[in-house]
């Protein structure tokens, strides 16, 4: 077997693993608790780069269910003809009264992914129940006829095939209408191909969007309406249920703020991702996400971070001057793009936004808590001070709904 990356992602009960070999073989994974006593058996599909060589690839997927809540597997994947190493998962809970622990950033390449070992030292040790990548993978996944993929994906294996490595779309995948993203990713629903979708964690409703949908207009702009219209039943719908899972979490790509130096979209005040189709303004997402009264956007593309206080249409909109994450009256927007790329770091205009809280351009990542119903914890991590925590807050919130 000539294995390229397993990847884990969970929803419950149920978990979906994900590999690649050169060759056609069976889909098998075997597994346990104690032994590797347990089977089951899935399929794989067929992936050629676009690339001038057009490598072929088959892509492997299983799923597993009726996994017991909190217990420990060990497995491998495979077939007759090779198995992987040994890897081990704990299966997630699906109630809401848990408190989950997530590890997220965006903008990782294959080079100088300097953030890489410390989040793969800290996965092994069970530090977290999911992992969200925000975007932009190996710099650039079909670069080298898809090589250059394939080693990133062996790479990102030491995490991946131990806890729920749920992404997103960057702009680093357009290529081949994103096909390498699609191929190599396996994410709950599918209203997108893996492109938006949205999965509960404890107490948490956590939405994934394509914002490159906004910027390669050449491959449709049905993509764009139809990602907005799943986006407002989703949202509607997890109000619906806010008794149950009352925080809404948000993850994109490309952000809607940020103060960097760098001329992106989200330097201009009337950015794509904010206020939609330029000209037209039409399927912008803030006045989406502040009508359904989402708690916490994280976004990436910048290679650096930005804590923002509570905001709307450029306005802060703290909860108060003494504690403005305590009932805000606004989403909270984070970005955190500095996981490591050959690009490397940002740099940040002297005068920051009004509603700019604290913003690095050290390498690092962001770790979250959502403790309950009501307190919900932040931390940025520094690499380059040795896992040194340079920021935190905690988002406090008496009611979720509809901001006033």
């Amino acid at each position: 077997m000539s294995e390229r990356g397993i990847t884990a992602v969970g929803s419950s009960s149920e978990l979906v693993l994900t590999w690649s070999t050169f060759n056609a073989t069976d889909s098998v994974v075997e597994y346990g608790t104690t032994s590797l006593n347990l089977r089951a058996t899935g399929g794989s599909s067929l992936f050629v780069d676009g690339g001038s060589l057009h490598r072929p690839q088959y892509i492997h997927r299983v799923s597993l269910t009726g996994l017991q809540a909190g217990q420990r597997y060990m497995y491998h994947v495979g077939s007759a003809v090779a198995w992987s190493d040994l890897f081990f998962f704990t299966a997630l809970r699906s109630d809401a009264s848990w408190s989950p622990r997530v590890a997220l950033f965006g903008d990782m390449g294959n080079e100088n992914a300097q953030s890489l070992p410390r989040l793969q030292s800290e996965a092994q040790q069970g530090m977290y129940d999911a992992v969200l990548h925000v975007g932009d993978f190996a710099y650039d996944m079909n670069t080298d006829d898809g090589l250059v993929g394939d080693e990133f994906m062996r790479q990102i294996e030491a995490v991946a095939a131990y806890v729920p490595y749920m992404t997103c779309v960057g702009n680093h995948e357009n290529a081949y209408n994103f096909s390498h993203y699609k191929a190599r990713f396996s994410m709950p629903g599918d209203d997108g191909a893996n492109m938006f979708y949205s999965f509960d964690l404890g107490p948490v409703h956590f939405v994934g969007i394509a914002t490159e949908f906004y910027f390669y207009l050449q491959y449709g702009l049905f993509q764009v309406l139809h990602q907005y219209e799943w986006l407002q039943r989703d949202l509607e719908m997890a109000n619906q249920n806010r008794a149950e899972r009352p925080w809404i979490v948000t993850f994109g790509h490309r952000p809607m703020y940020c103060s960097d130096d760098d001329g992106d979209d989200c330097t201009h005040s009337e950015s794509i991702t904010r206020v939609g189709i330029p000209y037209l303004h039409l399927f912008g997402l803030e006045k989406l996400f502040y009508d359904h009264g989402v708690d916490l956007e994280l976004w990436a593309h910048e290679h650096s971070y930005e804590r923002f206080w509570p905001v709307y249409n450029e306005e802060t909109r703290n909860g108060s001057t003494a504690s403005p994450y305590t009932n805000p009256r606004g989403p909270v927007h984070i970005v955190t793009g500095s996981a490591g790329c050959r690009e490397g770091r940002a740099s940040f205009r002297n005068e920051s936004l009004p509603f700019s809280a604290f913003r690095s351009n050290e390498y690092g990542y962001t770790r979250i808590n959502i403790f309950n119903s009501s307190h919900l914890y932040l931390e940025q991590v520094s690499d380059d001070q040795g896992g040194k925590v340079i920021d935190h807050m905690w988002i406090v919130k008496d009611t979720h709904g509809a901001y006033p």
